[in-house]
């Protein structure tokens, strides 16, 4: 199947590590310019420069999703510099701690949320008048197993998964008569920083737990859900609307 992104133009946030830099580099790969944004001043300049090193355009811009003018920002300077954004990768999110409810931080469910529930409803709010006025495009936000079942001692992230499913639905029935399209992708366990931050926070035998009771007994590379994206951000992928496409080894088949 023939992916061609030349002359696209991909937002991407959360692009300066793990999924995010999979969806980057991918896209490059296929002939897009990407806008990467990410908080962190080291990661997402080198993202920035492993795409032009495949001589691709790219932009690095520093922004926190959470933050409306930072969102409004990062926007802004995306259409001032490729003029549109046709595919938006709504992807930032963090992980929290490890803890039962009772004993959950009020502070860490709090962080959690603003990331992963604010931060893509504020991207949503902010690219969708942009995809409007072209009469065209695509977002798919990153969602999780966690979008669909629950789990022990992460009840701020998968609550904030869920919630992305909502979000994406809503957005997807106000926009999918204008040429818009959104869905969602939700990842299982992946060969990512934040896969490693609940190994160590859960343990190994942990880890050798989930590996085993997944079908496929691994975990996925971060370029196999990078490769989805492309695949509902195409042509092929046009009569996928308000959809989630689970990518987990089996795990939930189980």
């Amino acid at each position: 199947m023939n992916l061609d992104f030349s002359g696209k133009t991909v937002l991407v946030t959360g692009g300066g590590a793990g999924i995010g830099r999979a969806i980057c580099l991918a896209f490059a790969s296929a002939g897009a310019r990407i806008a990467c944004i990410d908080r962190d001043a080291a990661q997402g300049p080198a993202t920035v420069d492993e795409i032009r090193g495949l001589g691709r355009e790219a932009l690095y811009i520093a922004a926190d999703v959470t933050d409306v003018d930072h969102v409004k920002s990062y926007v802004r300077d995306t259409v001032a510099t490729f003029g549109r954004i046709d595919v938006f990768a709504n992807n930032a999110g963090i992980e929290g701690v490890v803890q039962p409810i009772t004993e959950y931080p009020e502070e860490d469910f709090d962080r959690v949320m603003a990331v992963n529930v604010r931060g893509v409803f504020l991207g949503l709010k902010y690219v969708l008048p942009v995809m409007k006025a072209q009469q065209s495009g695509v977002i798919i936000n990153t969602g999780s197993t966690g979008s669909h079942v629950g789990s022990t001692g992460v009840c701020a992230y998968v609550a904030s998964k869920h919630a992305i499913l909502g979000l994406t639905r809503c957005a997807a029935l106000e926009v999918a008569s204008l040429g818009i399209r959104v869905n969602a992708v939700c990842p299982g366990g992946t060969g990512t920083r934040m896969q490693q931050s609940l190994t160590d926070n859960r343990g190994k035998v942990d880890e050798l737990a989930f590996n085993l009771a997944t079908p496929n007994g691994r975990i996925a590379e971060p370029e196999e859900i990078a490769a989805a994206v492309m695949f509902m951000a195409s042509e092929h992928a046009r009569h996928m609307v308000g959809q989630s496409i689970i990518l987990d080894g089996g795990r939930l088949a189980m």
